[in-house]
């Protein structure tokens, strides 16, 4: 079985992997979506996911929840009440959900940010504050 911890020790050996959009490789490049695809991927959570191309700029001039709905393919079930280590954080930027972050210990998380690259952050200060719009869990049952 596959605990979160595995979940939170996959993600912190990516912090300080340089943004770069598309990108998914570790301690090269790596994008909010990617960080979240390549985590899970590698503890066993889910199959190699390939969103394929995909605008940067979707959320600026959309309203179809594209980021949202790629998770929820990939089995994300959407939580209520606090978000566990672990969980998928996502936050709104523009029209739609469009930034995804691991849950390390609410609301500390851990990812990908445009100029940064893999950082942790508070998500009730700074760049995320008052973009959080839901949480979702890949593991069964939300355990």
């Amino acid at each position: 079985m596959i605990a979160r911890a595995d979940v939170l020790t996959e993600a912190y050996g990516w912090l300080r992997t340089p943004y770069h959009p598309h990108g998914r490789v570790k301690g090269v490049g790596v994008d909010c979506g990617m960080f979240l695809a390549e985590v899970f991927e590698r503890v066993g959570l889910i199959t190699h996911c390939d969103p394929g191309g995909y605008s940067q700029q979707w959320h600026l001039h959309h309203s179809e929840e594209l980021f949202l709905k790629t998770i929820l393919n990939a089995g994300g079930q959407k939580i209520d009440g606090t978000p566990q280590p672990g969980d998928i954080a996502i936050f709104r930027f523009g029209r739609t959900a469009s930034h995804g972050s691991i849950v390390l210990e609410w609301p500390m998380v851990i990812h990908s940010y445009i100029g940064i690259g893999v950082t942790i952050d508070n998500a009730e200060n700074g760049p995320l504050k008052g973009r959080f719009c839901g949480a979702y869990s890949l593991f069964p049952g939300g355990t």
